[in-house]
């Protein structure tokens, strides 16, 4: 079976990339969030364009999410990639002071330039960026230190691109997740989908969960993806390596122990089950070595 085909694109992200790249210009700093769980599949494909000769600062959010061997294994392929990234969980605040602090020196180092070329100094613009549901409002809350911007866990809150200022001398752009008009890589867009970092508008529940199925049977010798066929195999009183045979037929099996037989039901439980860490911090992306 083929991975399902995904595709979400809203009208306010349409919108909202229109607006973007007329003020993307007047920005001195880009934030760009991602997903902890799949940090390749959330790096936008035009950001690099985007952001040209511009200070950039990588957070990789829900860090709590992944074993913390999985992050090490990450930062040392990040820096052979000449990237730092700065890894945070938003939600209860570790790792936001490292941000500030980056943040807060980029913008010594952009007043220093201004200086230079005879400018006065000003708050610098920063801008938030990232696909949708990863976590840019609850880390611009916790960067602000108060609640300014609406956060829940699902994607497509932010709906319009909203200045705040903040204490620092710094004069944040919260905008909407963006995500490219086509999901080319359609492996990325399942990781979105088991992520819920798009709409289930997109995708179809049950061909999903078939796919995750899958997945799993392919990262479970991985360490650092974290997977104990064992203890999902237990939470659902199903052993799971029944489903690598025939995944459909495993769903079929613990919606008729849990779901009364709805294996559409079933399949939702067990990405939901994903998404809550019941099934253990599994990363569903893990770095490959050149």
């Amino acid at each position: 079976m083929d991975i399902p085909t995904i595709q979400w694109y809203p009208g306010h992200i349409a919108k909202a990339e229109k607006k973007l790249s007329e003020v993307i210009n007047r920005v001195d700093l880009v934030i760009e969030v991602r997903d902890a769980r799949i940090p390749l599949s959330t790096g936008h494909p035009h950001l690099n364009k985007w952001i040209k000769n511009k200070k950039h600062i990588l957070v990789i959010n829900k860090s709590d999410m992944i074993a913390t061997n999985a992050i090490s294994s990450w930062n040392k392929w990040f820096k052979e990639n000449n990237e730092y990234p700065h890894w945070c969980d938003a939600k209860q605040g570790h790792g936001i002071k490292e941000i500030c602090k980056t943040a807060r020196e980029s913008r010594l180092s952009i007043d220093q330039r201004r200086l230079s070329r005879g400018m006065q100094i000003r708050p610098i613009r920063a801008l938030t960026l990232g696909f949708p549901n990863v976590g840019k409002s609850a880390l611009i809350n916790r960067i602000a230190n108060k609640r300014v911007v609406e956060s829940a866990r699902k994607a497509g809150v932010t709906r319009n691109l909203r200045w705040i200022r903040l204490d620092s001398g710094i004069d944040l752009l919260d905008s909407p997740g963006v995500i490219p008009p086509y999901l080319e890589d359609q492996k990325a867009a399942l990781n979105l989908a088991l992520c819920d970092d798009i709409g289930e508008a997109a995708y179809e529940i049950e061909s999903v969960a078939i796919e995750f199925i899958k997945m799993i049977s392919k990262l479970k010798k991985e360490k650092n993806a974290n997977i104990s066929v064992e203890k999902i195999s237990n939470r659902y009183g199903v052993d799971l390596n029944k489903g690598f045979i025939n995944p459909s037929e495993w769903i079929s099996e613990a919606a008729s122990k849990h779901t009364a037989g709805n294996k559409r039901r079933m399949a939702n439980k067990f990405l939901e089950d994903y998404r809550n860490q019941m099934l253990g911090k599994i990363s569903l992306e893990v770095p490959k070595w050149n």
